[in-house]
């Protein structure tokens, strides 16, 4: 069994993000085991306070658990045409201190995914992450690219995924994904 550990980069209660993360989860391959994860107890990135206190607690748990997983799926929204704050700030802080790096992304297979309410979907947005991804040495995966737009006509009110035709694309990509991460 595989281990992917999956992030939604929005803080929303309704996030189209998070709820396309629960429809990969459940629409992964039998092998893959997707583990969400919450980044909502990051605080912001502040050198200062990582110099006196060190990496908050909730950092170093979600670290510890990427560097022992085989992959990372990332579900991004787009804001103003690109990465939003609060999931860069995330991966800022995981990526402290610089020596932990390559024990947390170093040759990881990362899937990026995303959806929004607008017609534009997410291609900029991951876009955006992929220097971000080559600097901290992921392996990001191109095999195919998945973005929703109009997200609430492929989710409902609850978050559940409603469009048939979409949930086929996505398990098409899961499955993609499980064989790009490998045994």
């Amino acid at each position: 069994m595989k281990t992917v550990i999956g992030i939604a980069g929005s803080l929303r209660a309704g996030s189209y993000n998070a709820a396309l993360l629960r429809a990969a989860a459940k629409l992964a391959p039998a092998d893959l085991n997707v583990e969400i994860a919450s980044i909502g107890e990051f605080p912001l990135y502040d050198g200062d306070r990582e110099a006196a206190e060190g990496v908050p607690s909730a950092v170093a748990a979600l670290k510890d658990r990427i560097a022992a997983s085989d992959a990372l799926l990332l579900a991004t929204p787009e804001y103003n045409n690109s990465m939003p704050g609060v999931f860069k700030n995330a991966v800022d802080w995981l990526s402290r201190p610089p020596a932990d790096i390559p024990i947390v992304f170093g040759e990881l297979p990362v899937g990026l995914i995303g959806a929004t309410p607008g017609k534009g979907g997410t291609r900029l947005a991951q876009t955006a992450w992929l220097p971000v991804l080559r600097t901290l040495g992921a392996q990001p995966w191109f095999g195919a690219q998945l973005n929703v737009a109009d997200a609430g006509r492929i989710f409902d009110r609850e978050g559940e995924l409603v469009d048939s035709a979409f949930a086929e694309k996505l398990e098409a990509y899961m499955a993609g994904f499980s064989e790009f991460i490998g045994d």
